[in-house]
């Protein structure tokens, strides 16, 4: 018997972005959602006699749910199921978390909405950081073959399936050569070629049909469509802003159209900000001159895509959104969490915009423009499930 030393770097599992992006899309709908539910209802509790069942509770019950189940269950729905149940539960649980940061349990805690926003940030870079593609050795290889098995446990295996199988299986063979990963992937790679293997017709899931309806958007919107919206939406956006700090400016200038006798409660007022016991005037005058950068740099960007200077436009606009939605809105969620909820949503969507149009219509290092929007022409997405 030959004794080898045991491997344990991880392997990252297939699919794992699309668990974690299922987890960060019901950790956000679950916070506002029940903030919007308990807003609209008059913050109703359940319980009496001096019980009071706070919803930290089931937030905690679905996360042990959510632990147990890849535990129990090898089917791959179980992931599925337990990042859905893991992002729900955290964001019930999170959504307490000013009555466990304060000795008086103040769920209206100011600062408990930043709390919020910034770990969810962290988990929005943990995305970033999974969804990167990662280099690929025979180990993780046949770790990706083994997991697809369970389409043929489950008779649930398709073409393309078979297809990708037999690619992986016969980069492993090359790689490995001849030792027990090489021979175990020709054995493999034997069952997948034989007949008898049950092949089903290829079934398109909710997912794959999200995943071909953005293909189709991403094909119409053509180079000047898409600049032309980001022109539209940055000068708006930036504008905007840029006229919330002029009206503060102005209120600052000319004191007279105080009618409250206080120059910070009118600016709160004009700026949409709700001010509380624990506000300073600092922040809140951070948060309007950062609002009145930012509002410039947009503009500026809107600019330079109208000119078609357009490396320089991506260029300071990812940065200055980058700046709005880990600063300027966290900062935001301190005065108005509902305002800074629609704040970081267009910040999110006019990012993603110029991501976009970097990665379909900017010219790559070697001065071919548009590369993988060339390469994706008449290929649809696959049918994932």
């Amino acid at each position: 018997m030959i004794h080898s030393r045991r491997i344990n770097r991880p392997v990252k599992r297939s699919g794992a972005e699309r668990y974690l992006m299922v987890t960060l899309v019901a950790f956000a709908g679950s916070v506002l959602l029940t903030r919007l539910f308990l807003w609209l209802t008059g913050y109703p509790q359940l319980g009496g006699n001096g019980l009071h069942i706070a919803h930290v509770l089931w937030g905690g019950l679905l996360l042990f749910v959510a632990s147990i189940l890849p535990l129990v269950f090898a089917n791959r729905w179980a992931y599925s199921l337990g990042a859905l149940l893991s992002g729900i539960g955290v964001g019930l649980f999170i959504d307490e978390v000013g009555k466990f940061i304060t000795q008086n349990n103040d769920y209206f805690y100011p600062p408990a909405a930043p709390i919020i926003y910034a770990f969810f940030l962290l988990t929005a870079l943990l995305y970033l950081r999974i969804k990167r593609p990662e280099p690929r050795d025979v180990r993780s290889e046949l770790y990706r073959a083994l997991d697809m098995m369970e389409e043929v446990l489950d008779h649930d295996l398709d073409p393309h399936e078979r297809s990708q199988m037999r690619k992986l299986l016969r980069d492993v063979r090359r790689q490995a050569g001849n030792n027990n990963l090489g021979r175990l992937a020709d054995a493999l790679l034997e069952f997948i070629d034989s007949k008898e293997l049950v092949i089903v017709m290829p079934y398109t899931s909710p997912w794959a049909r999200l995943n071909r309806l953005i293909w189709r958007a991403e094909s119409w919107l053509t180079e000047r469509r898409l600049r032309l919206g980001l022109i539209a939406v940055s000068g708006v956006v930036g504008a905007a802003m840029l006229l919330d700090l002029l009206t503060n400016l102005g209120i600052y200038l000319l004191p007279s159209v105080d009618a409250n006798g206080s120059f910070w409660v009118t600016l709160a007022r004009y700026s949409r900000i709700e001010l509380t016991p624990g506000v300073t005037y600092g922040l809140l005058a951070l948060r309007v001159l950062l609002q009145g950068v930012i509002g410039a740099c947009l503009v500026v960007t809107a600019a330079l895509l109208l000119i078609g200077r357009t490396r320089r436009a991506i260029g300071l606009g990812t940065i200055t959104l980058l700046v709005a939605l880990t600063v300027f809105d966290l900062l935001l969620f301190y005065f108005n969490q509902f305002l800074a909820v629609s704040s970081a949503i267009y910040h999110l969507v006019l990012l993603q915009g110029l991501n976009l149009y970097e990665r379909l219509h900017i010219p790559d290092s070697e001065g071919h423009p548009g590369q993988e929007l060339v390469a994706r022409q008449g290929m649809p997405p696959r049918e994932g499930r």
